[in-house]
């Protein structure tokens, strides 16, 4: 029935051995020294990004720190800015108040002037008036 070969059987394992040997030289241990070099690659771009995404963050926390000390600053000029012009405004209008309130002095001053010009001129003709009431009263 069946026939077993010993020596058939010793050429296939022989066989097997030589493809296990050929096939662990020839294409296992390239297979695993290419992937160990991946995982190698790998992990090396890992470690990049890390730093990478690190350095990223410093940065972005640099550019937020100056874009506060950007508006900071924008904000103490706004404010020197207004101030300023407050003081500038507060002077002017001191300026306009005094310059009216010459001229109100001056135009008290010719009032007063034209007051005593009428009085004097009322006065100087005073005997006129007293003549003419006089007349009229006579009249009546």
């Amino acid at each position: 029935m069946l026939d077993i070969s010993v020596s058939l059987m010793l050429v296939v394992a022989v066989v097997f051995l030589v493809l296990l040997i050929l096939l662990n030289s020839w294409l296992y241990q390239p297979l695993m020294a290419f992937m160990d070099e991946r995982d190698k690659s790998i992990r090396k771009d890992l470690e990049s990004v890390s730093a990478d995404s690190s350095e990223i963050e410093e940065l972005k926390a640099k550019a937020e720190e100056v874009i506060a000390e950007a508006k900071s600053e924008a904000a103490a000029l706004r404010a020197k800015t207004v101030e300023e012009s407050k003081l500038l405004a507060t002077s002017k209008i001191e300026a306009k108040k005094e310059e009216l309130e010459e001229a109100y002095k001056a135009f008290l001053d010719s009032l007063k002037k034209e007051e005593e010009e009428l009085r004097s001129e009322l006065i100087s003709q005073m005997p006129l008036f007293k003549e003419s009431l006089k007349a009229k009263f006579s009249q009546i």
